[in-house]
């Protein structure tokens, strides 16, 4: 940009922009340079006076002048509109604005119901016990005393991998399948063939079954179970244990009972229902909760415990529905969305 007409004119477009402070200012000032009666597009008509071969020159100046003209100006009301959001603040403080979070991380809102499940039951002497997700059938089925026609056993409901597959660390039977465990049961039997009672542990864990995903079932889901034997084991045993896990979890005020059931394992077999006054639209109502019952005798007997002298109780919950229910939540999709919105109301700080 040799012509000294473009440049006074970007000259005079840089020294008077410093006295511009005001969105007022600067659109009188820029249309003194950049308007249709501007200095610069009053220099750019007088193209017809210049020579043809001038006028690739020519036009190259004027796009060069133009665009640093464009540039000053641009820069200029950056510059004027943070001075005047600086003078929209001043000094006060508006405590409706949210504050700028710190949060570098959080728990997931079932990991936090799972730590505090684990907690109660640490609190009576409980102890954590966990195992592979690939489990055989025997583990399974056959040592829950799960008939080969039950309904759970079919493929249509149960994860099965293919007849050749081969996990190493997991021995079965020959022609056995693997699949994914439906249930945390599966710790329960290898934790009475590793140890000897008295036992008393929980088994938390992800669990898989082929159900179609909706706002109640996931493909994946998360259940704690638990185990409990010793010597002449009743149901009342079962009852209180249960009672003390129910108030820990949702309050003082809980109601409970028992609704007999059926399991394979079990012996007799109960569901559990709960009432809670501080439960939005499920306040004051009775709601399943849990299914519970006394260990079956041939269950014992399937891995080496003698059921004349030892006695127990078994009981298993989904932390999805427990997590649902302490904090109102609608739709079992919502934990795996991985929506930062939904996750950071119930996540803190780790």
């Amino acid at each position: 940009m040799e012509n000294p007409d473009l440049q006074k004119i970007v000259a005079d477009a840089e020294s008077s922009l410093p006295d511009v402070s005001n969105k007022p200012q600067w659109e009188q000032t820029k249309a003194t340079f950049l308007g249709p009666n501007g200095s610069l597009t009053q220099f750019a008509k007088g193209i017809g006076a210049v020579a043809k071969e001038d006028r690739p020159a020519f036009g190259k100046a004027l796009n060069q002048a133009k665009g640093i003209v464009e540039s000053l100006f641009q820069n200029r009301l950056t510059a004027i509109e943070e001075i005047e959001d600086l003078k929209a603040l001043g000094d006060k403080i508006d405590p409706t604005l949210p504050s700028v979070s710190s949060l570098q991380g959080g728990l997931h809102p079932l990991t936090k119901t799972r730590r505090k499940i684990i907690s109660i039951f640490r609190k009576i002497g409980f102890t954590v016990a966990e195992a592979t997700e690939v489990e055989t059938e025997w583990f399974c089925f056959d040592a829950l005393n799960t008939p080969d026609d039950h309904p759970a056993r079919d493929e249509q409901d149960t994860l099965f991998f293919p007849p050749h597959s081969k996990w190493a660390n997991i021995q079965r039977k020959k022609d056995e399948s693997y699949l994914l465990r439906t249930h945390t049961s599966s710790v329960q039997i290898r934790t009475m063939l590793r140890e000897k009672p008295p036992l008393r542990v929980i088994a938390p864990g992800r669990c898989f079954r082929r159900d179609t995903v909706d706002a109640t079932h996931s493909a994946n889901f998360h259940q704690t179970e638990g185990l409990f034997i010793d010597h002449k084991v009743t149901v009342r045993d079962l009852k209180g244990v249960l009672d003390f896990f129910l108030r820990e979890l949702f309050g003082e005020k809980v109601e409970t009972r028992l609704r007999p059931s059926f399991f394979p394992f079990t012996e007799p077999s109960f569901e559990v229902d709960l009432k809670v006054p501080d439960l939005g639209k499920l306040s004051n109502k009775w709601i399943e909760i849990m299914g519970c019952g006394m260990v079956d005798p041939k269950v014992l007997g399937l891995v080496d415990i003698d059921p004349d002298e030892w006695t127990g109780f078994a009981f298993g919950l989904g932390i999805e529905r427990v997590t649902m229910l302490l904090h109102g939540i609608d739709d079992i999709r919502h934990f795996y969305q991985n929506d930062q919105r939904f996750l950071s109301q119930f996540s803190s700080q780790v």
